[in-house]
Parts: C-alpha cells; structure tokens; sequence
C-alpha cells in the first residue's frame, strides 16, 4: 500500500511538472504592448519553475527561463523571490543552532 501511494505521489508531481514547465515564448521580437508584459505573479512562477525550464533551455531554443516582455523591477522580484523559495532563500541556515 505504501508503494503505491509513493507512485502516486511520483507520478502526479511528474505530471504537474510536465504541464507547468513555460513554453515557447511568442513575444519574442514583437514591440511592447500595453497588458501583455508579465508582472510580479508571472516573474514569482517562473522563478519558481526556473529549474526545470532551465533543463528544457539545454534542449530547446525557443524555451527562455526569463521572460523577454516584462515589467521591469516587479518582475525581476517576483523571479528573485520564487527563484530563492525553490533553492532554500537565506534564511534556512541561520535557523539551524549547532549542537555541542
């Protein structure tokens, strides 16, 4: 019983990985339009997803872990921010206390 519910777990985090990976970017070489530039909640999800896109980039040209059209300083905190909940932030060490 215990196996097959670590499969399941497996198998849907793989799944929700697959359908949540960014895709080609469209925007590409187009002019700014008004309402089409990612914000704050589309930089946090790709810096949360960074890695994985980052994997597909190797592999993919048209794949780009950094959106092109953005807003500017509230995208890049929102890709800074989602990028350091997925590898730990700062503070995951100073909570630690050695023991002697």
């Amino acid at each position: 019983m215990k196996k097959i519910f670590v499969l399941l777990v497996i198998g849907l985090t793989v799944l929700s990985i697959a359908g949540c990976t960014a895709g080609p970017n469209e925007l590409v070489n187009s002019p700014d339009e008004e309402g089409k530039v990612a914000g704050f909640w589309q930089g946090l999800w790709h810096g949360i997803i960074s890695p994985i896109t980052f994997i597909i980039s190797l592999f993919s040209k048209t794949v780009h872990i950094y959106e092109v059209h953005n807003s500017g300083g509230w995208y890049n905190f929102g890709f800074l921010l989602g990028a350091s909940i997925i590898f730990g932030g700062g503070g995951g060490g100073a909570a630690r206390r050695r023991r002697r």
